[in-house]
């Protein structure tokens, strides 16, 4: 209990400037509004614009910490990233990001000031933030003199007309990670289950040539001529000169959309989280392992993939920490027997009923003013930027706070508990201790000044962006990074280049 103290310092968000209403997207796909809106919390869904991508959100939201705080850009020993928008498959993502912050603040530090900054992507779906938070705060506790960023970005990008298009979202947060934070302190005490399943991924995708050539000639409407004949014309040299060329007799295509099964990923989802929930307990209070601890916790920070998730699927903690306190039994009696697995053969049949009985637990008004008190603000900001992935732990963090901070609530010296998910399956679950000076922070988020300034686009204009049709920024960029081209040839081919753009000035 004599640990370091060790937190969050300070925040950044980064959010694109537009956004397709889910009220938009509903009458387009002809899907009920007030089922998107009352019962998922889906309001808007933030855009990424042609000039944007994991490496600019970052770059920007990382910037605006290290403007906000004056760091000597020597002074930051690493930036880790998490996100599982990586854009290869061998460069990290946070050496773009670093390269970008390199060429903004060389002509003040100097041209090598970020040459001893270790960087680093973590990936593991929604929870590679965490991840990339746990192992920076250990590093940190190391050294008081150590100061680190921990950054997530992320474009949440589903098929179009799919299951999961109205919860797309994207974005930027970043965070400060230092000795004697003013905003968050966070002890190593973190809760861990994982399981390897397939509830959300993003697979490489193979396609053999002989499909390739057969779909193009069904297309064309080409009958007099074979895939096996086109095959036969290729030169036998082991030279690349286009893409049927490649040596692979198939070819794989890597795809930002996910392959996902949404009930299967919240069943996952809400058993990863019992479970690490469950062993941050034996952590936290070894010799007292079914005292309940949910309750001291003046807020819950979940990962939420849509608003209202967090409320979704905190039934079952709601439960255990009644069971701890020895409280349960009173609003047992007004629900259905509880189904426990040993009772079942059929695995299935179980998953099923234990669904049914904890969204009975959902509908009791103990539960209801239960995720009222404990979840509500954190939902606010989620509703207007949708699924960020790995960066939707942190921004429900900021909209609970920036939100209490604006109703005068108190939180000093509150905890907060935290419960990370990424798909494939791992949960992290761990606590903050709210610090003194959390209003000065706080003050300095402007999470909904942000939110309030982003710019509207129509249904055509969205689907344009998401096709990846247009070449041209909808809003171009200004006082940010932003991507200048991507090399197409040689030993450049897919490399990608940044700029940081001025602000306009009209004469």
């Amino acid at each position: 209990m004599n640990q370091p103290l060790v937190g969050i310092d300070d925040m950044a968000l980064y959010v694109p400037k537009l956004y397709l209403s889910i009220e938009e997207l509903a009458k387009e796909r002809q899907l009920e509004y007030a089922k998107l809106n009352k019962g998922l919390g889906l309001v808007r869904m933030a855009v990424p614009d042609v000039h944007e991508d994991a490496a600019t959100m970052a770059a920007n939201a990382v910037k605006e910490l290290i403007d906000r705080n004056q760091l000597n850009p020597s002074t930051i020993g690493r930036i880790y990233l998490g996100t599982e928008s990586a854009l290869d498959g061998a460069k990290p993502t946070a050496t773009y990001l670093l390269e970008m912050l390199r060429r903004k603040y060389r002509a003040t530090y100097g041209v090598d000031c970020f040459q001893h900054c270790d960087v680093v992507d973590l990936t593991f779906a929604c929870v590679g933030g965490v991840d990339a938070l746990q192992n920076t705060l250990d590093w940190v506790r190391g050294n008081t003199e150590r100061i680190g960023i921990v950054v997530t970005s992320d474009f949440a990008r589903y098929e179009l007309a799919s299951g999961g298009e109205y919860t797309q979202g994207a974005g930027a947060v970043a965070m400060l990670i230092k000795h004697r934070p003013r905003l968050l302190a966070i002890q190593d005490n973190f809760g861990v289950a994982t399981q390897g399943v397939h509830d959300f991924f993003k697979p490489r995708r193979t396609f053999s040539k002989k499909e390739l050539i057969e779909e193009v000639l069904d297309l064309a409407g080409i009958a007099d001529l074979t895939a096996a004949d086109i095959l036969k014309q290729l030169p036998k040299s082991l030279q690349v000169n286009g893409l049927l060329e490649e040596n692979d007799e198939a070819l794989e295509l890597h795809k930002d959309t996910p392959i996902f099964d949404g009930q299967y990923s919240n069943w996952t989802y809400q058993n990863r989280i019992r479970e690490a929930y469950l062993n941050f307990c034996e952590q936290a209070i070894p010799a007292h392992q079914n005292v309940e601890y949910l309750s001291t916790w003046e807020r819950l920070i979940f990962h939420l993939p849509y608003a209202f998730h967090g409320k979704r699927i905190a039934s079952e903690l709601f439960m255990l920490s009644l069971k701890q306190g020895g409280k349960w039994e009173a609003l047992a009696a007004s629900l259905p027997v509880e189904p426990l697995a040993e009772n079942y053969v059929d695995k299935e049949a179980y998953q099923k009923d234990r669904v049914a009985f904890l969204r009975a637990i959902t509908k009791t008004a103990a539960y209801q003013q239960f995720t009222k008190e404990k979840l509500e603000k954190a939902a606010r900001a989620s509703s207007l930027v949708g699924n960020m992935y790995a960066c939707s732990i942190f921004l429900a963090l900021m909209s609970s706070l920036e939100s209490d901070w604006q109703e005068g609530t108190e939180l000093a010296n509150k905890r907060l508990g935290f419960m990370g998910y990424g798909s494939g399956s791992k949960s992290k679950v761990f606590e903050g201790i709210v610090q003194e000076d959390w209003k000065k922070v706080v003050a300095q988020f402007d999470v909904f000044k942000k939110l309030d300034r982003c710019q509207a686009i129509d249904y055509a204009t969205y689907e344009q962006l998401h096709r990846k049709q247009l070449s041209t920024s909808i809003i171009a960029p200004n006082e940010e990074f932003a991507i200048e081209r991507i090399g197409t040839e040689g030993t450049r081919l897919g490399a990608r280049y940044y700029a940081w753009k001025e602000a306009e000035v009209f004469v």
